[in-house]
């Protein structure tokens, strides 16, 4: 039997199928997965979930915000049964298989990479599965089977365990910060696997992120928690941004009616004769109402005049610049011949691999390392500050006061010609007046981020580079960012995997590709195409990294589960194997390819115009015969991969 969705008024009941056959027309078909009545938790600084009903059903993608602290992941912990409530009960329909991702979450040290994601299964059984070779194909590519996951860092250990749950075959899916450690591109995997993770109106994603591209992509609800109360809101962001701003907008004007009405009655009663008003009306017709009086996101003619005034026409000139690490044998070239000319007012972000050099060239720029080929010049009015991961700015702060801190410095001058005071920033960036008071070290993660960065525009630099600015930071503090870098002068520099933000304040983008500098006029999605032409042509489908050679199939990795090899060629001499080999290495290069030809055909289906249905039957199928090659290719593939055993 199955849980389903009753009528209104009527409460959650198991079906039967003589209920089901009377209510067959009935619209509301989807069913329930999990929910919670009445939930209260309180740590004993006050509520932070207060009566808390909420519930997941099939077709569910829903996306958890809010500040820092307000009770996120309490929240995901108490549906996932990680976290008992103090009040209330969360449900689950018998049968659902929920998989979890939390912050915390661990892999065992002493398994392999392959025995943690696919534990002690065969060989033939999880390679079989298109799913989970995508999976170790988009988290894991450059990771050997046989490592050791006590071994990796911390960000690789964080991607297998991600791994390991969504090769699961869940139901609901439960995950906490799950782009942490992914760079651009390893999202916008994860984004693409999670919306075809499941077939329309069928199984429940609920993800906490500050990744607002992520959000977009993936989510079809939002929940806000705040206050103890979370809101539900229709849409991914953006939907939640506007429903938002109409929801402030009318409370405003709702509490500007109510002093209004006081007001009047308050001269009423000292005139002691009535007066006939008129209400404050307030209405939006439609979401571009919202932003019509809202000023353009920044005035770029202006940002550049005003930098070129404090920079002059020279900012910092890279030629022909070069850095190689170590020397003989073991030297590594990490940068080699780059040029860039970087102007003032230029708002640049720069994309890259993890280990591609992008820390390396910002340290260039700033004169942290020099190069040891060509040269760097700089203008003689440069004045650089980075925004460095490790909240190096603030160390020596530690034992003060916040607000000793910042009356160290003076107030800074805007685009717009406005100054700001320190505490007039510390506001802006969220600070309340008790935590000014607050000594810098009891400060939390995402706190001292706010008052690095501020520390970092006090100094009045005119070139500033962050590196991962985005780092504990929630959604609302993101945006209060980037309000306040649209309107720095200067020129900026971004090294980010936060998509959004990345788009947003940048107007450039340069990816560091096989230690050069490469211009991307189409921006991220033109640096993702890169990637997976390369990653398509070194590792294939299926591999775990552009080294190796072996198929997934026959990897020689061993599973610690088992202890036996995965693959061996006792079955076949030495000329039958390497024909079968080269014929399989074939297919998975076919396979690769149609995969790229169905997503094409796809977009070229979705450009077309929709009123052509001839044209679109054609495009149809040339779709359908493209599926039906590599269903083809899949059947051949395993049939080879068994003469490999």
């Amino acid at each position: 039997m199955q849980w389903r969705a009753w009528p209104p008024g009527t409460r959650w009941a198991r079906s039967s199928s003589a209920w089901i056959d009377r209510h067959r027309d009935y619209p509301c078909r989807v069913a329930h997965l999990l929910g919670a009545e009445n939930l209260h938790l309180d740590f004993g600084t006050g509520p932070v979930l207060d009566r808390v009903t909420v519930g997941l059903e099939d077709g569910d993608r829903i996306g958890i915000v809010g500040a820092n602290g307000a009770g996120k992941t309490t929240l995901m912990k108490a549906l996932a049964g990680r976290v008992a409530p103090h009040d209330g009960r969360v449900t689950m329909t018998r049968g659902t298989r929920l998989g979890v991702l939390d912050q915390s979450d661990s892999v065992d040290a002493s398994l392999t990479v392959l025995a943690a994601i696919v534990g002690d299964a065969d060989a033939h059984e999880w390679a079989a599965d298109p799913r989970i070779r995508d999976i170790m194909s988009g988290l894991v590519p450059d990771l050997d089977a046989d490592v050791l996951v006590g071994s990796l860092s911390g960000g690789q250990q964080r991607r297998v365990a991600l791994a390991q749950v969504l090769v699961g075959d869940h139901d609901v899916v439960f995950l906490d910060e799950p782009t942490n450690h992914l760079d651009v591109d390893g999202v916008v995997w994860l984004a693409e696997h999670l919306k075809r993770r499941w077939g329309a109106n069928r199984g429940a994603l609920l993800v906490v992120t500050h990744d607002r591209w992520f959000l977009d992509e993936v989510t079809n609800r939002t929940w806000e928690v705040h206050d103890g109360i979370v809101d539900p809101f229709e849409g991914g962001y953006a939907a939640y941004v506007l429903q938002r701003v109409e929801r402030d907008r009318i409370a405003a004007a709702t509490e500007q009616k109510r002093q209004n009405l006081m007001r009047k009655e308050l001269a009423w009663l000292r005139r002691g004769a009535p007066a006939r008003t008129s209400k404050p009306k307030f209405r939006i017709d439609a979401a571009n109402e919202l932003i019509a009086d809202v000023p353009p996101i920044r005035d770029s003619i202006q940002l550049h005049r005003m930098a070129a005034s404090r920079l002059g026409k020279d900012v910092v000139n890279l030629i022909r610049v070069g850095v190689t690490y170590g020397s003989g044998e073991g030297a590594k070239e990490v940068l080699k011949n780059v040029e860039w000319n970087i102007g003032p007012g230029e708002r640049t972000g720069i994309l890259g691999e993890n280990g591609a050099g992008k820390s390396t060239l910002l340290k260039v720029i700033t004169g942290e390392v020099e190069p040891t080929s060509g040269r760097v010049k700089r203008g003689m009015t440069v004045r650089v500050a980075t925004l460095s991961q490790q909240l190096a700015e603030l160390e020596e702060h530690a034992e003060e006061r916040v607000s000793a801190l910042v009356k160290q410095y003076s107030s800074i001058s805007l685009a717009d010609g406005s100054e700001m005071t320190p505490t007039q920033l510390l506001e802006r960036l969220g600070f309340t007046s008790a935590q000014l008071k607050t000594q810098v070290k009891r400060l939390s993660g995402g706190q001292r981020r706010r008052l690095q960065l501020l520390v970092v525009l006090l100094a009045e630099p005119n070139v500033l580079v962050l590196d991962e600015p985005t780092n504990d930071l929630d959604t609302d503090m993101l945006a209060a960012l980037e309000d306040l870098l649209d309107s720095w002068p200067g020129t900026l520099i971004v090294v980010s995997h936060d998509r959004y933000l990345m788009e947003r304040v940048t107007d450039q983008q340069y990816a560091v590709l096989d230690g050069g500098l490469r211009h991307l006029p189409r921006g991220v999605d033109e640096y993702v195409e890169i990637q997976r032409a390369r990653r398509s042509a070194t590792g294939g489908i299926g591999t775990f990294g552009p080294d190796s050679a072996t198929s997934v199939g026959t990897f020689p990795a061993e599973s610690a589960a088992s202890g036996a090899s995965v693959g061996t060629y006792a079955q076949l001499d030495g000329a039958e194997r390497r024909a079968v080999q080269k014929e399989l290495n074939a297919t998975e290069r076919r396979m690769a390819k149609v995969a790229e030809l169905i997503e094409g055909m796809q977009h070229e289906m979705f450009m077309h115009d929709q009123s052509d249905y001839a044209g679109l039957a054609k495009l149809n199928e040339k779709l359908k015969e493209l599926h039906a090659e590599t269903e083809e290719l899949e059947e051949k593939w395993l049939e080879l991969g068994e003469q490999l055993q």
